[in-house]
């Protein structure tokens, strides 16, 4: 029996669909062209954690994927969203995804040279660490590709408004990948992901 094709849909904001230059310019483009897999591009500019969580059914379940690497989180810091209103639309899609028998994989948002909101996106993508660990999701931590040796926000792969990346910054983003997390469909714990858990 032949097995179903991967499906993987990248769901998140304007760093997804690879803002300014378009999805061609994107990471999940630099994806798509090394994986035996059929890649979706579900950025939208402008998208926080809620408007993701409200699209979910149509960018993600419509499409059936096997895969689903969700990133999202620093436009919700922009417009000032809770921490906990964010991480609660994360566990909210994640549960979804794996109801569905989808393998998730979490996108650590990329660094911001804003301190401020920088601050903000360092404890939620600690959040995001421990949340991947404790229910055994796999991770991509895109914010590596912007800090410099010495652990500061390098400015050298971002525009200027000091929050998307330029060309050299998605290719940098896409080196982040390790490939072989793709390569295991079946590790998860449902009970353990579908625990009760308060707002």
């Amino acid at each position: 029996m032949v097995g179903k094709r991967m499906k993987i849909v990248c769901l998140g904001d304007s760093i997804t669909w690879g803002f300014p230059f378009g999805p061609q310019a994107s990471w999940v483009k630099m994806l798509d062209d090394v994986i035996d897999a059929e890649v979706i591009n579900k950025g939208i500019n402008g998208n926080t954690t809620t408007d993701m969580l409200r699209r979910f059914e149509r960018a993600v379940l419509q499409n059936n994927p096997s895969h689903l690497i969700i990133m999202g989180g620093i436009n919700d810091v922009i417009c000032g969203e809770s921490f906990d209103r964010i991480s609660w639309n994360i566990r909210e899609m994640v549960e979804k995804a794996v109801e569905n028998k989808i393998t998730v994989i979490l996108g650590l948002p990329t660094a911001v040279d804003v301190p401020q909101w920088e601050r903000l996106l360092q404890r939620l993508r600690a959040w995001m660490k421990d949340y991947a660990a404790e229910k055994e999701i796999q991770i991509i931590d895109f914010s590596k590709a912007f800090y410099d040796q010495q652990g500061k926000v390098s400015g050298e792969l971002l525009l200027a408004d000091g929050g998307h990346p330029d060309i050299a910054g998605y290719q940098a983003m896409f080196g982040q990948i390790d490939l072989n997390i793709f390569n295991n469909p079946d590790d998860w714990n449902l009970q353990e992901i579908m625990k009760p858990r308060k707002l």
